[in-house]
């Protein structure tokens, strides 16, 4: 009898984790490295956030929650559904976890049997298809292509749904490329959902707040009312609020979705922590007034990466709408050969060439399902991007 569960020979380890760990242990041999693979801003958490927990701590908030979350936070929750994406939800519509993943995986694991079909949007963020993996069901997949600013078009995701289909994921802005869905766009992928009524849609907002320019942010239930009853819309505090350490995500669909999602929660890890969700309920009641300021500094650091990048031998990089990440088509440098004389066969190979040759750390496309690309996370400093930038166009140049 085999000690371990079947169910992780079907589940990768994260290559953003994996490519993050082989930079710190560069790092702590001396080597100088810039670490371009976390998707984590590197601002602060905004202080009337802090205020508000350290307040939760010396009000005594620090004993066990109710499983689904605090009564305020939950309140917050439809409050913010309510104001940011003219979505009505009660209170008792909404579920807070320990991050946007953890509320992931409850929907999943509560509504997935063997066999059920799970599509993921390519480029999608490593997680989902190994969440699909792990909850019994089927990860298929509907591509997108550079051409479309790695887009889906409706009739991929047309192709892509099977009578086995129970859940589309859909994520805008995207991790890993950035792409962010005008209503125009979205509005052709939920009328071909409204087609196909056996089919959930889970939305991935988590990078909402983050988008560039004139961009309007949407969400599909917005778009198509008539898909309020089978769309789970997740978000979460950790992008647009730096609070990725406090590990507060939450989510709202159909009350009996909710339901399930509670009860497996229940016998999972119980209510996250107190002192986050009342940080939460600050971050998502109080000032939004860093909010300019975070995406002023994300716009320019996008224009810069990718200016630099496009001026980059053997790179094509597209101008997302969001997120704090950039996806370059690297289809030009395979094949070609580093000075150290390995050959650049993968998209993989290419970014460990780039960290073992210039202390560069990024992460390859075919681990979020496309290549050849790599991702870059620019929640970084100005100084840093730019520095990083030049030794990726140094490495770029001298590979024959």
């Amino acid at each position: 009898m085999a000690f371990l569960a079947e169910a992780l020979k079907r589940v990768k380890p994260s290559a953003t984790i994996t490519i993050t760990q082989k930079a710190r242990d560069l790092k702590a041999q001396g080597k100088d490295v810039i670490s371009l693979s976390v998707g984590e801003p590197d601002f602060d958490t905004p202080d009337n956030i802090k205020e508000a927990a350290i307040a939760a701590i010396r009000r005594g908030e620090t004993k066990y929650t109710p499983v689904a979350g605090i009564p305020q936070l939950r309140e917050a929750v439809a409050r913010k559904f309510k104001r940011e994406n003219g979505l009505d939800y009660k209170p008792s519509q909404t579920i807070v976890g320990t991050g946007g993943k953890h509320v992931i995986y409850n929907a999943l694991l509560a509504t997935l049997n063997p066999g059920d079909e799970v599509i993921c949007v390519s480029p999608y963020w490593v997680t989902y298809p190994e969440i699909v993996a792990l909850c019994g069901g089927t990860a298929t997949f509907a591509q997108t292509y550079l051409k479309d600013n790695f887009k889906l078009q409706p009739e991929a995701l047309e192709k892509a749904i099977t009578p086995k289909t129970k859940w589309v994921i859909l994520n805008s802005p995207s991790n890993p490329s950035g792409a962010a869905y005008t209503h125009d766009e979205l509005k052709k992928l939920t009328d071909v959902l409204m087609r196909h009524p056996h089919v959930w849609i889970l939305t991935d907002d988590m990078y909402e707040h983050l988008v560039y320019g004139d961009f309007k942010f949407v969400t599909p239930a917005q778009i198509e009312p008539a898909l309020y009853e089978r769309t789970l819309t997740m978000n979460g505090v950790s992008k647009a609020y730096a609070m990725t350490g406090w590990r507060i995500g939450y989510a709202a669909g159909p009350q009996h979705l909710i339901n399930a999602m509670d009860m497996v929660q229940g016998q999972q890890t119980s209510g996250t922590s107190a002192i986050s969700q009342w940080a939460a309920v600050e971050a998502l009641d109080g000032t939004q007034d860093h909010l300019p300021v975070f995406k002023k500094a994300f716009e320019r650091r996008r224009d810069l990466v990718v200016s630099m990048l496009n001026q980059t031998r053997g790179l094509k990089c597209p101008m997302p709408e969001g997120a704090f990440y950039v996806y370059p088509d690297c289809s030009e440098l395979i094949g070609k050969t580093m000075p150290n004389g390995k050959k650049v066969e993968t998209d993989e190979d290419l970014v460990l060439g780039l960290l073992e040759t210039e202390a560069v750390a990024a992460v390859h496309g075919s681990s979020f399902g496309l290549g050849p690309n790599f991702r870059i996370s620019y929640a970084t400093s100005d100084e840093k991007l730019e520095e990083a930038c030049r030794r990726i166009q140094r490495f770029c140049a001298e590979l024959r």
